[in-house]
């Protein structure tokens, strides 16, 4: 999910791997807790209807690295201890994060999920938007069974506003106009709020008192805006492997990501005109002009020095805390190294 590896002609002839050992160092903290967590996911197929048990089982195993529910541990980590009520929030929070990807390939007609076919591929588009309508409810069931209504509410918000993203995202494609400011404002609520989320959750089941978990907030919406900056890089400079669909999906659909958005600012006309046209009449061997338009204006690199301020808004933001937070530290610098190896390879 966040390794960096490069393509095209400057692929190098051996992949760059992940450094699964630099993971697991960040993680083995929490690891007892991300095994409760799967756990608990696994055996939430059994609260579906037997006839979608297929649907339930397709969608909560075989998981990434479960990045927010470890940003719930590491925050439970750096404001107390972990409890049970962590894991539970964890599995709420990715199966919300699961209901919206089930949603995106269906919007996207993605074929292709983490190396494997998607569920709507597999079961179709109906299926999959009801399906991921049935994860959303169910993570709110979850949610609403905690003794306040806190944590619902706050799901239920968060939700919402990722939800809210996405359709400003869809509103946004094809949209060469498209400023700054809107493309950090559609990050922040359709990537970002689940990170904050997550943080934010780790804490208050914590105690931790307001200020606190503004900064575990402020955090999580950095980091989650950074590791959105770098997936809309890998998904144009990186390789197949490792963003784990084809490159270039976001250019296929209309959706101007940062380092387009940078070429644009920069670019003359008849360079922009022909990305435009690129855009518009997309086939997947158009992938290579793409990305050499936007190297002759250093589109990558620059979009990777605005991922470095997010991370270091992210450091920022703990400087408060005073303690434990070296997991949330180490999370950080390990998506900058990700993101390092993707801007030296291309």
């Amino acid at each position: 999910m966040l390794a960096a590896e490069s393509r095209a002609a400057t692929v190098p002839a051996t992949p760059i791997p992940e450094s699964p050992y630099a993971w697991k160092q960040i993680v083995e903290p929490v690891e007892p807790f991300l095994e409760a967590v799967t756990d608990r996911l696994a055996l939430q197929v059994r609260e579906f209807d037997d006839g979608l048990a297929d649907y339930a089982e397709y969608a909560l195993n075989g998981q990434g690295k479960q990045l927010r529910p470890a940003l719930v541990g590491l925050s439970a980590l750096a404001s107390g201890q972990i409890t049970e009520a962590h894991v539970t929030v964890a599995v709420v929070i990715e199966m919300v994060h699961l209901a919206t990807l089930v949603h995106d390939d269906v919007m996207d007609e993605a074929e292709l999920r983490r190396g494997q076919l998607t569920l709507a591929a597999q079961w179709g588009n109906e299926a999959a938007v009801l399906f991921g309508d049935c994860l959303f409810a169910r993570a709110l069931t979850l949610a609403a069974g905690f003794p306040t209504p806190e944590i619902c509410r706050a799901v239920a918000q968060s939700t919402q506003t990722v939800c809210s993203g996405e359709i400003l995202q869809n509103q946004q494609r094809g949209n060469f106009q498209l400023s700054r400011p809107d493309y950090f404002r559609i990050l922040e609520m359709k990537t970002a709020e689940l990170f904050a989320l997550s943080c934010d959750l780790g804490a208050f089941l914590n105690g931790a008192t307001a200020g606190r978990r503004a900064a575990f907030r402020r955090f999580g919406l950095a980091l989650g805006t950074a590791y959105q900056v770098y997936d809309d890089c890998l998904d144009l400079f990186g390789s197949e492997l490792a963003a784990g669909k084809s490159l270039g999906s976001d250019l296929a659909k209309g959706k101007l990501t940062l380092p387009v958005l940078l070429f644009l600012e920069r670019a003359a006309a008849p360079e922009r005109s022909r990305l435009e046209g690129l855009v518009r009449e997309w086939h997947p061997r158009c992938i290579g002009e793409a990305v050499e338009l936007l190297n002759r204006h250093d589109a990558l690199a620059e979009s990777l020095e605005v991922f470095h301020q997010q991370t270091e808004k992210a450091r920022d933001a703990l400087g408060s805390l005073h303690s434990a937070r070296g997991g949330l530290l180490g999370l950080t610098a390990y998506l900058s190294r990700q993101a390092d190896v993707l801007g030296g390879c291309v």
